[in-house]
């Protein structure tokens, strides 16, 4: 099916180029979106018609997003998850939770700006991207840890190196304490 694009989509064109997709994708998800019209010569001409109008709405959404972007382009939010002795976690972490933490933060994002390949399933600190707009994407740091220690400990490498330097107690650095007998309570002969 052939439709013509009114902004922007990543992977498949520019504002105003037609091109060919799926009947379902166009029907399903571009048009109801307002993405894309359908290209017949109504549509087509609607759209020159319009252009002007479309590419000055997207400019300004683009200069907003940009405005955005400069804000949180690099911040990182930590989220605490359950998992295994190898780091393995129990659930995941999806768009829809880091979209809730960075909201909580005070960053307002949605679930479908955030952009995951597959779902996080290992504890450590990973980059996503977010989508602004179709022209405008930021990397943010999502930082999975069982506790805020361990999340503090994986943000600051030279803490954690600095911890793992320290020395163990020995036992003669222990307090020597005579041990008493169980039976009586006195020292034993």
């Amino acid at each position: 099916m052939q439709i013509i694009l009114l902004e922007r989509v990543e992977k498949l064109g520019q504002m105003g180029d037609i091109v060919n997709v799926r009947a379902g994708f166009a029907r399903n998800y571009l048009v109801p979106q307002g993405k894309a019209l359908r290209a017949t010569k109504a549509n087509l001409g609607e759209f020159e018609r319009r252009r002007v109008q479309l590419e000055t709405a997207n400019l300004k959404r683009k200069d907003e997003a940009s405005d955005a972007a400069g804000r949180i382009d690099g911040r990182s939010v930590v989220v605490l998850r359950q998992a295994g002795e190898g780091g393995q976690l129990y659930g995941s972490v999806n768009a829809r939770d880091i979209a809730a933490a960075f909201t909580a933060e005070g960053v307002s994002l949605d679930r479908h700006q955030v952009r995951l390949e597959q779902p996080l399933k290992e504890l450590g600190i990973h980059q996503v991207r977010v989508a602004l707009h179709p022209e405008v994407h930021v990397q943010l740091t999502v930082n999975v840890a069982r506790t805020l220690e361990e999340a503090e400990l994986q943000a600051n490498p030279a803490l954690a190196a600095a911890l793992a330097e320290r020395p163990e107690p020995t036992p003669e650095d222990e307090i020597e304490r005579p041990e008493l007998d169980d039976e009586m309570g006195q020292l034993p002969a």
